[in-house]
């Protein structure tokens, strides 16, 4: 019997470079990075730079990094504070560094469903010139957000915070913002706009390599000629001053160039699965067709007696029935497919470069049989 066929929609880091990538990488010209001197990636940093509309660029090792150094060199003072969503990805998901490494306070506000926070519950947030408290010197906003379901931060929303953090008055201090935009090319595609549109007002904005644009490592930090040496400083307290890293860099030129442009394929395929579970009418698993704007869909679990963990694990698993009924591959094989699931209301597929047509029916097959056992269990009442 064939192996079962695996279709991992865990998230989008787990892509794979593409042959291209590979043949950049195994091509690169490379020098010493820490002295400046490596080509590849100083055209990387600076390609990215312009596209974003910045000055200069620094190539990291991960976005996580990237977060981190904009949080030191914004709240560089001690006593300071950055505002973030309570459902953002630098809050949540990179163990506390801004606290833990940096001595920065990160103080959350709501997101709402579409991923957005409320300007005015931000206003009242936002410290005075109290010795008593700390400054707030940042605001981090994540674009698109990853627990909200891959949303689009709207241009109107992202204009209004920039005004209201220009106004006099505001804050003891100048406030600074950064964008966490490990998935903005995927904002720009959902959009029709320019990623420099997106964050023209943003004092920084950090961009994965390593998510949907499949580049195997790295992620780049932009902002000002001033923002990025600072950043490139602590860089390298942080240990991610690298040597000849162009091999890596040479994937994130071959990312910009050939597949930022085919994003929309992901948000085309990811529609299509979502799609197909509202088709089902569940009343046990379900989708909101309204809120699926990019590469990442939240499949919400209605049951009380099925936990997302269960739905996840029962979709990576291929029982004999199966094979019989025709849930298979083309060559018979049974399908796997791997989602995320935490201690979450939902599950979460993502969807990437190597996620085609095939793979989108195969997990369209899985999913189709698996809520339909549920259904059979649960009925609707």
């Amino acid at each position: 019997m064939s192996s079962p066929s695996i279709v991992d929609l865990r998230s989008d880091t787990v892509s794979l470079p593409t042959a291209e990538m590979r043949a950049r990488m195994a091509s690169a010209i490379v020098g010493d990075d820490v002295y400046g001197e490596d080509p590849t990636i100083n055209e990387l940093e600076a390609k990215t730079a312009t596209i974003f509309g910045k000055e200069a660029g620094l190539f990291v090792p991960s976005g996580t990094m990237g977060n981190l150094l904009a949080i030191m060199v914004h709240c560089h003072k001690r006593g300071t504070e950055a505002l973030v969503g309570d459902l953002s990805h630098v809050f949540l998901y990179e163990q506390g560094g801004a606290s833990h490494l940096a001595g920065v306070q990160l103080a959350t506000l709501k997101n709402e469903p579409d991923g957005t926070f409320s300007l005015t519950e931000l206003r009242r947030r936002i410290r005075h010139d109290d010795y008593h408290e700390p400054i707030t010197s940042l605001v981090v906003v994540e674009n698109t957000h990853n627990i909200c379901g891959g949303k689009v931060i709207p241009l109107a929303f992202l204009d209004e915070l920039a005004n209201l953090l220009r106004q006099p008055g505001v804050g003891c201090a100048p406030i600074a913002l950064h964008m966490d935009g490990a998935r903005v090319f995927n904002a720009a595609a959902a959009l029709g706009v320019s990623v420099a549109r997106i964050c023209q007002d943003f004092d920084s904005v950090s961009i994965c390599f390593s998510k949907g644009l499949s580049a195997p490592v790295g992620s780049v930090l932009v902002g000002s000629q001033r923002f990025i040496s600072q950043a490139r400083r602590l860089r390298k307290a942080l240990g991610g001053g690298m040597r000849q890293a162009g091999i890596l860099a040479a994937a994130g030129l071959v990312a910009l160039e050939e597949v930022v442009p085919l994003l929309g394929k992901d948000h085309e395929r990811t529609k299509r699965i979502a799609n197909a579970i509202y088709q089902l009418q569940s009343p046990n698993v379900t989708v909101d067709l309204d809120t699926v704007q990019s590469n990442i869909l939240l499949i919400e679990i209605k049951r009380s007696e099925l936990t997302a963990t269960e739905f996840a694990e029962r979709l990576a698993q291929v029982e004999p029935q199966e094979l019989a009924t025709g849930v298979t591959a083309k060559d018979g094989s049974g399908i796997i497919l791997k989602a995320s699931a935490r201690d979450w209301a939902f599950a979460r597929v993502v969807l990437y470069h190597q996620v085609e047509d095939e793979q989108v029916e195969l997990a369209i097959k899985k999913l189709t049989y698996v809520i339909g056992q549920y259904d059979q269990r649960w009925p609707r009442s």
